[in-house]
């Protein structure tokens, strides 16, 4: 049984009790459901992680944005070739703090997932994001960065305007950028379409996050030449938030409700916009020098299990 399989007998348990009303058998009922939320909810493998983090009632980058920023004015296009309506950016105030935020926009519904291209993002919206970062800096502004995509778009016409180039402009420009980036895994986390707003100071990820270099139906595909084991490829390709924060490529987790995001969504703004903070707070003090200096010094630490502590770096000490 998968977590969506568990989840639907969740909320048919959920709908008797509703259903009982005030009867004997609702507290029994409630007991159940309690028992089933910490004995089995819990109990996730890397497929279920997986399957909450494309889950279609998952919240999406917008809906954080709302939250953090109720203040927020979105901004548009690349002065290039157009507006790509997968990457959302803009100015928005986070506890009074001015940041720039860019989000990667899925859709709830089938026509909006059209419109935001199911979130993989074109070569235009990478270099709006872009566009977008430079200003900030030009401003001193911090930049937040929420990561939600399958991967970058494979398209013909993407490839025709450039998405490799787009994506190594980001991963260039954003290690020199001199204001502190903080990105957040707030779905999947595909491969260099999520890399492209990813090279940050404090890299997050949602408890039910997935990060990877592709898709486990991706890798089934290319090592067994079958999709259908994407289950057992998510096991092995070490994918999952605690996988990452095991091997140090991410800084934290945030934690979610029992059963996924989706389930408690006010908690999960809650503890996101929290943490956010709390990594800013560590970071609002360092120079410009030593907020480059680390974002470089932490990537190339990737492999060696490194932690850089930013309350005390001394002079550049790790």
């Amino acid at each position: 049984m998968n977590i969506l399989d568990k989840e639907k007998k969740l909320i048919a348990l959920e709908k008797q009790i509703s259903e009982l009303g005030k009867s004997e058998s609702v507290k029994k009922l409630k007991e159940e459901v309690e028992f089933f939320k910490q004995n089995e909810m819990k109990k996730l493998n890397a497929w279920d992680r997986v399957l909450l983090a494309r889950h279609q009632k998952r919240p999406k980058a917008k809906d954080f944005i709302d939250y953090m920023a109720e203040d927020f004015t979105e901004l548009h296009g690349d002065r290039c070739f157009g507006d790509d309506a997968s990457i959302i950016g803009g100015i928005g105030t986070i506890n009074g703090i001015p940041f720039t935020i860019i989000g990667q926009q899925k859709g709830y519904t089938t026509e909006e997932n059209i419109e935001r291209n199911f979130g993989m993002p074109h070569p235009e919206g990478y270099r709006k994001a872009l566009r977008l970062m430079k200003q900030a800096e030009k401003f001193n502004r911090p930049i937040l960065t929420l990561i939600d995509t399958p991967g970058a778009y494979p398209g013909i016409g993407a490839e025709e305007r450039g998405q490799g180039q787009a994506i190594a402009l980001n991963l260039f420009e954003m290690s020199k950028l001199k204001v502190p980036v903080i990105a957040v895994v707030i779905g999947e986390g595909g491969s260099g379409g999520a890399l492209a707003l990813g090279f940050a100071n404090k890299v997050l990820m949602l408890e039910n996050a997935i990060y990877s270099i592709l898709s486990p139906e991706g890798y089934a595909s290319i090592i067994w030449k079958d999709a259908s084991k994407a289950p057992q490829a998510a096991e092995i390709m070490k994918l999952t938030s605690y996988d990452l924060e095991e091997f140090n490529i991410i800084d934290g987790i945030i934690k979610e409700p029992v059963g996924g995001a989706h389930l408690d969504k006010q908690m999960t703004y809650f503890e996101t916009k929290k943490r956010i903070m709390a990594e800013y707070d560590k970071l609002k003090n360092l120079s410009k020098t030593e907020i480059t200096y680390l974002r470089n010094a932490k990537a190339r630490s990737y492999g060696f299990l490194q932690r850089f502590n930013y309350d005390n770096i001394g002079g550049f000490t790790k």
